[in-house]
């Protein structure tokens, strides 16, 4: 695929600092700093680009299962079938493993309610102390000036 066919390659790219990271903790050997193999800004450059040409031959061969399947949204069973299609069987478990746990953590982060939730107050009755509370604050700074 052309970068004109997505605007661009600096439309399409990884986070370089969190590619290092990645490419730090799967290199490096623990404890042991005389066998840990130093990576290359041009090899991690390049393989940046090559990740970034894996997912979008994932998410084009999802696109287009979902759509043979009249879907409007891309799943997780649509990446599964292109991972296999696409002869990367050996990935899915590990994508459908790290499916779950977003799952899971999207929702540990739903059950817990914010401050607002907690209050038991209306919207409009927040707003009313928050104008209360700029307004007594104005009053104070007026009164020291």
């Amino acid at each position: 695929m052309s970068d004109r066919e997505f605007g661009g390659a600096d439309d399409l790219s990884l986070p370089k600092a969190t590619v290092q990271k990645i490419i730090n903790e799967i290199l490096s050997a623990p404890g042991d700093s005389e066998h840990s193999i130093s990576f290359g800004k041009d090899a991690r450059d390049l393989l940046i680009d090559c990740c970034v040409e894996f997912i979008t031959l994932i998410s084009s061969e999802a696109n287009e299962i979902a759509e043979r399947e009249a879907k409007k949204t891309i799943a997780t069973e649509h990446i599964d079938k292109a991972l296999r299609e696409l002869g990367f069987p050996e990935y899915v478990r590990e994508v459908l493993a790290s499916a779950g746990e977003m799952k899971e953590s999207l929702k540990t982060r739903e059950k817990k309610t914010s401050k607002m939730d907690q209050s038991g107050l209306t919207q409009e009755e927040l707003l009313q102390q928050q104008q209360e509370l700029f307004r007594s604050a104005t009053t104070k700074y007026n009164q020291g000036s």
